[in-house]
């Protein structure tokens, strides 16, 4: 018997499966929430108060991730250690940190827990829009041909413009800094004792391809001069392919997960692309949308186009032999969750409490017996600014429509449209730039548990929507390349498709659209893309509000200090 382990980091937990190679069966899940969760508004330590648009994390709730969740598994099953022939992992990227000489991140270092700069950026730290402004306008003054792979714009959510904030805003920590990793690659490296970078975290997030590297070091001076040698110190270290094995556990990493030493580790990946196979997708034309807190959206193709406002496209990025591209939307979850905790009723609040449901589950069955347009409301999805297809992460949300009858499940209909609406944008952008989409699969937390929401995006977009037969498909993903990284020898696999084959897995339901609401969600949807182009792109309001916003912040600010 085979067994392999894989363990997803997210946003607020890090999750772990063990799963039979043979089968695919998920004989157990484990979750570790993170101790510190995300920093948004103050260090751990110190109290400091943090700026407008960061988020940072604690590397020590990952090694925590680790110490809780394999034990638990190993516990929970009855398997034994010497029966796990390979562990995967994978991150919500781009999240990244600077380390020193020997790995150790600096914000667990003694002088520089006190500096904001020296914590993990986490992918949704903002705070560097101005730098990916800058980055964007130098690439497109000096014709960087790497720009036209990343849709014509680099995001703030990636990890150069993050970079660009740090050797800006505190020098002393980029210099003190050996290397600056993503943080699916330092997990690896504490695995299994060296620095392997992923081509997934550095073709996506890091502006690297196969065929061209990195860009110049002029380039990069023009950036900030201290940055004109990043590639060769701080981005240094070998990048290795999706699927191949990094290198086999410590001693010091299997006393603390209960695993043995020599157990494969696989290349880290990215918990959107990782979940390919885990929905066994091994070809072009299937998009899969991963639905949580955000929604990344991935699909494979023959070759590559330039699409614009896409995060990237990677040659061999998802699976070897493809093109891998990639596009998100920046709040969905998130959408729904705000809304919950500042505007739902204390009535409603008790509603959900008397029928012993949750509040989500009653606002989806109040919203569920609207019929589309009823409301006369139409959102834009970018509470959390835009990550495609506009690239663009100072943008904000709106709810237009309201009147004094307007009530707060109608508001909650709105908001999951319009993130079913930004997917259909994505989609259509992918077709109109030579991307074929034929089919629609989902994985995730929306998707496993809200029925609602996606009967919306099938009707939305008009297809069918397949769903991920695990909840846990980033992990289950980790653990197909688990299973690659052992080989067929070790009693895993050699290629990614027979794998995909044994350990993937759908549900049987799925859902279709219902064509009357698809053909309301039609003019809905033009409007939508009415407003997506007036506040995208011709009236900047929201940029100047948002402007207004941080300053009036940074007077009060000093008032108070």
């Amino acid at each position: 018997m085979a067994y392999t382990i894989g363990v997803d980091f997210g946003t607020l937990s890090g999750r772990a499966v063990l799963v039979h190679v043979q089968t695919g069966e998920e004989l157990a899940a484990t979750v570790k929430e993170y101790r510190h969760a995300v920093i948004d508004t103050v260090l751990p330590k110190t109290g400091q108060k943090l700026p407008r648009d960061w988020a940072l994390q604690h590397p020590a709730d990952y090694l925590e991730v680790l110490e809780t969740t394999i034990p638990l598994l190993l516990e929970q099953t009855g398997v034994e250690p010497k029966d796990i022939v390979g562990i995967g992992i994978d991150f919500t990227a781009c999240t990244i940190l600077p380390v020193d000489s020997a790995g150790q991140p600096l914000c667990m270092l003694p002088e520089y827990e006190e500096e904001p700069h020296s914590y993990v950026k986490l992918w949704k730290h903002h705070a560097a829009q101005k730098h990916a402004d800058r980055l964007n306008q130098i690439a497109e003054e000096e014709g960087e041909a790497f720009l036209q792979r990343y849709g014509g714009k680099i995001s703030s959510e990636w990890m150069i413009p993050k970079v660009m904030q740090i050797a800006e805003e505190a020098p002393h920590i980029y210099e003190a800094a050996d290397r600056i990793i993503e943080a699916a690659d330092w997990i690896v490296y504490q695995l299994c004792g060296s620095l392997k970078r992923s081509n997934c975290t550095a073709g996506y997030k890091a502006i690297w391809s196969e065929k061209a590297g990195y860009p110049s070091d002029d380039f990069f001076d023009k950036l900030n001069p201290l940055m004109k040698t990043i590639t060769k110190d701080k981005l240094a270290g070998s990048i290795h392919s999706v699927g191949e094995r990094a290198g086999e556990l410590t001693e010091k990493m299997a006393q603390l997960t209960g695993l043995l030493p020599g157990t494969a580790v696989a290349v880290a990946n990215v918990d959107a692309h990782v979940s390919v196979p885990a929905v066994g997708i091994t070809e072009p034309g299937k998009m899969l949308m991963i639905m949580g807190t955000s929604t990344c959206h991935v699909l494979l193709g023959e070759e590559v186009h330039i699409v614009p406002g896409m995060c990237g496209v990677v040659d061999n990025g998802i699976l070897p032999g493809y093109a891998g591209y990639e596009a998100g939307q920046s709040c969905v979850g998130d959408h729904f969750d705000w809304f919950v905790k500042t505007c739902v009723p204390r009535a409603y609040q008790e509603e959900a409490e008397e029928k012993n449901i949750g509040i989500h589950e009653l606002l989806s069955e109040k919203a569920n017996l609207q019929t589309p347009g009823e409301s006369g409301l139409l959102a834009l999805d970018w509470w959390n600014g835009n990550r495609s297809t506009l690239v663009d992460a100072d943008l904000t949300g709106m709810l237009l429509g309201m009147t004094l009858l307007t009530k707060p499940e109608e508001i909650y209909r709105a908001l999951v449209e319009a993130t079913a609406y930004g997917t259909r944008m994505i989609i259509e952008t992918f077709k109109e730039s030579g991307v074929p989409i034929e089919e629609l699969y989902a994985a995730g937390g929306i998707a496993e548990k809200n029925p609602f929401v996606m009967q919306i995006y099938a009707d939305v977009t008009n297809m069918d929507i397949k769903i991920s037969g695990s909840p846990q498909a980033p992990a289950l993903g980790s653990a197909i390349f688990g299973a690659l990284a052992a080989g067929k020898e070790n009693g895993g696999y050699d290629d990614i498709k027979e794998a995909a084959a044994h350990m993937g897995k759908l549900k049987d339901i799925s859902y279709s659209p219902n064509a009357e609401n698809a053909a309301v969600y039609e003019k809905l949807y033009a409007e939508y893309k009415e407003l997506v182009h007036y506040f995208g792109k011709e009236n900047h309001v929201m940029k100047r509000l948002k402007t207004i916003k941080n300053l009036q912040f940074s007077t009060a600010a000093k008032k108070n200090s």
